[in-house]
């Protein structure tokens, strides 16, 4: 081998002996996690499935601050909860199990900038795609009559 793996997560709070036995406690950290996320979906506390806020009515500068509020505050709870502890699995696949952490860090920035990219050009082409289709739909030469 040509350098050593390092043989700590969580930043150093823990420490392991041997690449296998941190395999290992990464693989129960990553089973803890999912197995939070699988009890959460399934009984779904009523604490977690209400919004903190109602959206605001009336007016342009309503309409404005529920266009900026509503990916944070009128989304449950319980989804912030399932989308963060997924990043949390995501980031210990990848920094563990794929290596990332033995990486150098032009390497890592070239990953995570990529994803980054990527990612928001897949929100572009669904917004995108999105406003196409509704506007079949509901447009005044709509193409598709709605029968349902």
């Amino acid at each position: 081998m040509a350098h050593e793996h390092k043989l700590e997560i969580f930043r150093g709070l823990v420490k392991f002996k041997s690449n296998t036995s941190k395999i290992w406690g990464v693989l129960i950290f990553l089973t803890i996690v999912t197995a939070v996320e699988v009890v959460l979906g399934i009984y779904k506390p009523d604490m977690f499935m209400h919004t903190w806020m109602d959206p605001f009515e009336g007016g342009f500068f309503a309409t404005i601050g529920n266009i900026i509020l509503s990916p944070i505050v009128y989304m449950k709870p319980l989804n912030f909860i399932f989308i963060a502890l997924t990043i949390v699995k995501a980031y210990y696949i990848t920094w563990d199990f794929m290596h990332m952490r033995d990486e150098t860090g032009s390497m890592r920035k070239m990953v995570v900038w990529t994803s980054v990219f990527l990612i928001c050009y897949l929100i572009f082409i669904l917004l995108q795609e999105g406003g196409y289709v509704f506007s079949v739909y509901n447009g005044a030469d709509a193409l598709i009559k709605k029968d349902f």
